[in-house]
């Protein structure tokens, strides 16, 4: 252990000589813990508490410990001055291990090189491709003792490495490896704020502020102790504070009446403390206040009088502490009181000595030009705008959204700063940030007319808009923006009505498709846009747009190369007009080169996940669900959070969890307006009928299944609704509602016209056929199963075949019932439907045949992941190339394929082919065969 890490952990309010931390056993106790299970797999834990509570202390306490017992840690802490350079904090974990970085496979190694600013490269990194990085190169330096990385003050970290930070956590799995995040309570951590262990950090109880106290050089007494523990209120570093204050004779709030906030006392007795101390002292304290710690050396050799001696009155004081690693401040609380009791020009000259010293650091210098700068300065935001570019070229986009504004700040004439503005807000959308975006736009308002410029940063509110609950309001604003670049023949209107129609979509409003129909004539006819083009068409209305689109899809998709967006937008179109295994090939050449955390892909991330679990891939469902509710989640975008739980809900009620599936329906509804967002709506009633169905209550199934429709019998939602027609057929059988039950789908039949796919035709031929009397009923059951192109949906095709199967039981047709319940089972099995298999066996018994009880195949009782895993290594790809598919490190892959070979039943890697294409275990061929001649 260094000499550093000690002396910082002693000195700090809350330490004492020994390895004790006064009050906070039970933490310190947690977080050795939280650290001990990391030897043996991942753990993550956030420590958060107000400033001076002693996060510090216990993280400093918590990698002294780890390193006496010889592992290896990494740590980085936030700083202001950092928060708006991209991968900042990430170039700092890293710094010490970035030799290691040579190991790396090339394309991780290049995105990696490029974020860090180590190497220039043409392209943007991919966000996947950095954070793949940082989990292979964490995976290995965990070899061959357990890793510790602990991010401090992670407030003011860079959102680019938090970015990072939070794809490493949910990705670390079995890696030994723990992540300690220390984070003020107040603040936000995107990324972190659900989902993780959390330790509070919350307030000293009062015996331990006593101790703490009583630990102190010149313990206070009396009525001056009495007011100290009421200043305090059980802040550690406060109480430390106030009894040095109390020491050295200086009043502790005698001239203020009543309880103040306690960094705001903490401030002003910090600032009384820098009054007292020698000119040189102050000065050099404000160059490092202004410089932060990264800039720290660069702060030093600018201190020609710096000596031995320079720092000493600063450290006695309290406000420093010093070591072999430098000088830094002992709280942030110090640094800011530091800096803001320095007059404006005082800090001024410390960042233009600073901007001097860091001539080879043009972010660094440009972000200290710009806070000497006051007035205009054409040439300062000429610096910054070239630093937005580097960190846009990065991947940074809160970063590049936050250099425009402020080089908008600094531009003299007033279109500059318009223009400027308008391209953070374009920038800022890929934060997710909504009301950062709305900032910008009114200012952009605030200083132009141009149209042009309005509009453009008006577009970007309403694109990020849609996103959130409030669809009414995010299509009068997209509307207006519409109708204006119509009347200007601006090409702003394909923008305007592709984000309108997603509003469209989500709403299910039907005025709404009227007013887009009414501007597509308005576009103007040129080759480009045509994804675009029929993306506007099919999501506002794929019934009629169905017939022309369709044939025109795959030429579509071939013109889109490897444009990821537009490769995204026309799978989603294939995956509306119910072309599905054409949507599901597209998303996977997609897929790859999605950035998870820029934007979510045309505003329907969710439309992937549908695609696959309507193609019976349902593993990778529920990782596009997980993937988009934490992109969602962070970001505080409700209605894309709600999409993707109603998505996880409908595959965890087909797999047979109805609590679970139950509990995200609930989530989804909980986050909108069901009269907003129609379609999540539907979706979740929809998968809350199919828990309902999974445990038999047929009632409530059709409860939920009917919500879809209004009173009238008309779809709720024009999209969503018809995909629900045979499920309630099949729960309104079941509960004796047949007629109303047909009259809703005959209606449905007629307000579908001839726009009707294939795969809603399907499913009204099966609601017919269960609606029918028996004189009609196998003429429907024939039709829904006659169309080849069924089998792109084989969950609703094994159900067509199960009930099909048991109506012909149940007319004594045994033996052509056997082979329908029989594939039916087959399908179920492979897709891991449990309830399904268990109603689908009650049949094959009753005609006969005795398939096993254990009926799921052991592939379909892994985790999704886990079955992921395996498909991928069936194929022959190696640990690391699946981690690079799946964004895991090869570690994690091969802990998995570890665990599930003895549930597979293999023990090599060379058997998992026949793992996964064994058919699943039921009657063999020769007892079918004897029990079809002995029933015959």
């Amino acid at each position: 252990m260094k000499h550093g890490e000690r002396a910082r952990a002693d000195r700090s309010p809350a330490g004492d000589p020994g390895s004790a931390v006064v009050g906070r056993e039970t933490e310190t106790a947690d977080i050795m813990r939280r650290v001990a299970a990391g030897r043996s797999h991942s753990a993550v834990l956030v420590v958060e508490g107000d400033p001076g509570a002693g996060k510090s202390v216990l993280l400093d306490l918590a990698v002294r410990r780890t390193r006496d017992a010889g592992h290896r840690v990494l740590r980085a802490v936030g700083g202001e001055s950092e928060a708006h350079l991209a991968f900042a904090g990430l170039h700092q974990l890293l710094r010490p291990v970035l030799g290691d970085l040579d190991g790396l496979p090339a394309r991780q190694r290049a995105a990696l090189r490029t974020a860090l600013g180590l190497a220039e490269h043409a392209e943007t990194p991919d966000p996947m491709l950095v954070g793949l990085a940082v989990l292979t190169l964490v995976s290995d330096l965990a070899e061959p003792a357990p890793l510790l990385v602990v991010v401090d003050d992670a407030q003011w970290i860079d959102r680019a490495s938090l970015d990072v930070l939070s794809f490493l956590a949910r990705r670390m799995d079995s890696e030994p490896v723990t992540l300690l995040v220390g984070v003020r309570a107040a603040a936000v951590l995107p990324g972190f704020d659900k989902g993780y262990a959390r330790l509070e950090v919350g307030p000293l109880s009062g015996d331990a502020a006593n101790r703490l106290l009583d630990a102190q050089p010149e313990r206070p007494t009396g009525r001056t102790r009495v007011r100290i523990l009421q200043e305090a209120a059980g802040n550690p570093l406060a109480l430390v504070e106030l009894a040095r204050a109390a020491a050295s004779s200086t009043p502790v709030g005698s001239a203020v009446e009543g309880p103040l906030p306690v960094t705001d006392r903490l401030v002003g007795i910090f600032a009384r403390h820098v009054g007292q101390l020698p000119e040189a002292t102050r000065r050099a304290l404000l160059m490092l206040a202004a410089a932060d710690a990264v800039d720290a050396p660069a702060a030093a050799r600018g201190l020609p009088e710096a000596d031995d001696t320079l720092w000493v009155p600063a450290e006695r004081a309290g406000l420093v502490r010093q070591d072999t690693a430098g000088i830094a401040f002992r709280h942030p609380l110090v640094r800011s009181a530091v800096y803001h009791a320095a007059s404006f020009e005082e800090r001024r000259h410390a960042h233009l000595a600073l901007a001097r010293l860091l001539g080879e650091e043009p972010d660094r210098r440009a972000w200290h030009l710009a806070a000497a700068t006051v007035r205009p300065d054409e040439q300062v935001a000429a610096v910054l705008l070239e630093t937005a570019g580097r960190a846009r070229r990065r991947g940074g986009h809160a970063a590049a959204a936050a250099a425009l504004e402020r080089a908008s700040e600094l531009s003299p004439r007033r279109a500059d700063q318009a223009r400027l503005l308008a391209d953070a807000a374009d920038m800022a959308v890929f934060t997710g940030q909504l009301g950062w975006v709305k900032h910008l736009a009114g200012e952009v308002r605030k200083r132009t007319d141009d149209p042009a410029l309005t509009s453009r940063a008006a577009l970007a509110t309403g694109q990020l808009m849609t996103l959130g609950p409030h669809h009414t309001a995010a299509f009068a604003l997209l509307a207006r923006i519409a109708d204006e670049a119509a009347d200007d023949r601006s090409p702003r209107l394909l923008d305007a009505l592709a984000a309108a129609a997603v509003v469209r979509y989500y709403s299910g409003e039907e005025s709404q498709r009227q007013r887009i129909e009414a501007l597509l004539p308005d576009l103007p006819d040129s080759a480009a846009g045509g994804a675009l083009r029929a993306w506007v068409r099919a999501v506002s209305d794929p019934a009629g747009a169905g017939a022309s689109l369709v044939p025109a899809l795959p030429e579509l998709i071939a013109e889109a190369g490897d444009d990821a967006r537009a490769l995204t937008a026309l799978a989603i179109v294939a995956w509306l007009l119910d072309q599905t295994t054409l949507a599901a090939r597209t998303f996977d050449e997609a897929f790859g080169r999605w950035q998870a955390h820029g934007p979510l892909p045309a505003g329907l991330g969710c439309a992937a996940g549908w695609a696959y679990l309507e193609q019976g891939r349902w593993a990778e469902a529920r990782s596009v669900a997980a993937e988009i509710a934490v992109v969602a989640s962070q970001a505080g975008l409700d209605h894309a959070e709600a999409c993707a739980r109603a998505l996880d809900a409908a595959v965890v009620a087909l797999l047979g969890e109805p609590a679970a599936a139950r509990g995200e329906a609930e989530r989804a509804l909980a986050l909108v307006d069901p009269l907003e967002s129609r379609s999540v709506a539907v979706f979740a009633r929809r998968a809350l009928g199919l828990a309902a169905v999974a445990e038999g209550d047929y009632d409530t199934a059709y409860a939920h299944f009917r919500s879809a429709f209004t009173e009238d019998g008309d779809p709720v939602h024009y999209h969503v609704s018809p995909t629900v027609l045979a499920d309630l057929a099949a729960a309104a059988v079941r509960r004796g509602q047949r007629e109303p039950a047909a009259e809703l789908l005959e209606r449905s039949v007629r307000h579908l016209g001839t726009g009707m796919s294939a795969r809603v035709a399907l499913l009204v031929e099966r609601g017919r056929a269960l609606l029918a009397d028996p004189e009609h009923a196998e003429r429907h059951f024939r039709a829904a199963l006659a169309d080849d192109a069924g089998e792109q949906w084989p969950f609703e095709r094994a159900q067509t075949r199960l009930d099909y199967g048991e109506w012909l039981r149940r007319r004594r047709r045994i033996a052509e019932a056997r082979p329908l319940l029989t594939g039916a089972l087959d399908t179920f099995r492979r897709l891991g439907a449990r309830p399904w298999i268990e109603r689908t066996r009650a049949e094959l018994r009753a005609a006969g045949v005795e398939a096993t009880s254990a009926t799921p195949r052991a592939l379909t009782e892994l985790s999704p992941q886990q079955q992921q895993i395996v498909r991928l290594a069936a194929r022959g790809l190696t640990n690391r190339e699946i981690g690079e598919r799946l964004f895991l490190s090869p570690r994690t892959v091969g802990s998995h394929l570890y665990r599930v070979f003895p549930k597979l039943g293999v023990t090599a890697r060379s058997q998992l082919r026949d793992a996964v294409d064994r058919p699943p275990v039921t009657a063999t061929a020769a007892h079918l065969t004897s029990v079809t001649r002995h029933i015959g």
